[in-house]
């Protein structure tokens, strides 16, 4: 089976979590910390967005190219493609100390979770044969 639709929104995630990763280690290297956070509180957060960026990533990419190698409808794998896309930008923004009710962190675990939830119920449409 060839995906078609999955990788269009792994490509811009993938560059994302390089971008976050690249953060990680230029504070790594300008604060001479290799591992851990060394009490850093910014190296904190950019350990963080990468890893968060890691957790929702994994898990929805895989959702989709299941639910995509099930014969999903095209709309649906978009859907479920763009919110995480829309997440991966919005929530290391909202990573802000001091504000845990950042608009833009609702924004990245709302779409995440959402996204998750199309890929989990077409996947579940697939086996039930609805």
């Amino acid at each position: 089976m060839v995906f078609e639709i999955t990788p269009l929104y792994a490509l811009p995630v993938a560059a994302i979590y390089l971008a976050l990763w690249f953060r990680v280690s230029s504070v790594r290297s300008s604060t001479g910390v290799s591992f851990g956070d060394g009490g850093n509180l910014l190296l904190l957060k950019r350990i963080r967005q990468h890893g968060n960026c890691t957790e929702w990533t994994a898990f929805v990419l895989i959702l989709m190219m299941l639910a995509e190698g099930m014969g999903t409808p095209a709309m649906w794998l978009h859907i479920s493609g763009a919110l995480l896309l829309v997440g991966r930008i919005a929530h290391p923004f909202g990573l802000v100390e001091g504000n845990v009710g950042h608009p833009l962190r609702y924004v990245g675990n709302g779409t995440n979770i959402l996204a998750a939830v199309v890929a989990m119920v077409c996947i579940a449409t697939q086996i039930l044969s609805l």
